[in-house]
């Protein structure tokens, strides 16, 4: 049997996730779980809350509490984990976040859904609008930084993964009415449902990143 690791920033397992993999990936590839805050309560969690110059991350605790936490005081635990799947000699790691984090020394191939889908979208809409779809409001900063020198323009909208659905046709809405011609969906907790009913809404094309991701990590099977 095939094996991958997947490394969350949150807790494991990905009940929301693996399954919408395993759709891409066969029912033949064994994914191995691991969170970066799978030993922390919800009250230590809180303690790596970003505050106002730190990165903010979203991300879910194993029973689907959606929680925030600064880029830079959960990379030192992701690291850990990391290292804990190579361990056990897996060489393809999927790191389950679209966030930016610093180079990882690792020797197995680590897949970063941030990068996928930068370069994807620049390769095929540099001159064009882009949408960009972000689970929290305090990301908005950082997302017109990251995205900004990819394409001409940049439409942000939030609208958090672990909250109620409906929120999604409403951020939908609102993209289409800015007339993007591309939407991506920058959060690994977007699943393809919500996807489906962006695409409906807009009737623009969407890049999911959990899809995209997988699409790579079956070309490395």
């Amino acid at each position: 049997m095939k094996k991958i690791g997947l490394v969350t920033i949150g807790q494991a397992p990905r009940t929301d996730l693996t399954p919408e993999l395993k759709m891409i990936l066969g029912e033949d590839v064994q994914i191995e779980e691991k969170g970066a805050l799978d030993d922390l309560s919800l009250e230590q969690v809180r303690s790596l809350y970003p505050k106002p110059e730190e990165e903010v991350l979203v991300t879910r605790m194993a029973d689907g509490t959606e929680v925030k936490i600064a880029g830079e005081k959960v990379f030192p635990l992701l690291k850990e984990k990391i290292k804990d799947l190579e361990k056990n000699k897996i060489n393809v790691i999927f790191l389950a976040c679209t966030g930016e984090f610093p180079d990882l020394d690792t020797k197995a191939l680590l897949i970063r859904p941030q990068k996928l889908l930068y370069h994807t979208i620049k390769a095929i809409a540099q001159d064009r609008t882009l949408g960009v779809v972000i689970p929290s409001k305090d990301q908005v900063p950082s997302t017109y930084e990251r995205w900004q020198n990819a394409v001409d323009k940049v439409v942000v909208e939030a609208c958090s993964p672990y909250g109620n659905i409906d929120n999604i046709n409403t951020v939908a809405d609102k993209l289409a009415q800015s007339k993007v011609d591309v939407i991506v969906m920058d959060c690994i907790g977007y699943t393809m449902k919500m996807k489906e009913m962006v695409y409906d809404k807009t009737k623009i094309p969407v890049v999911l990143a959990r899809s995209i991701s997988a699409k790579i990590i079956s070309e490395l099977l």
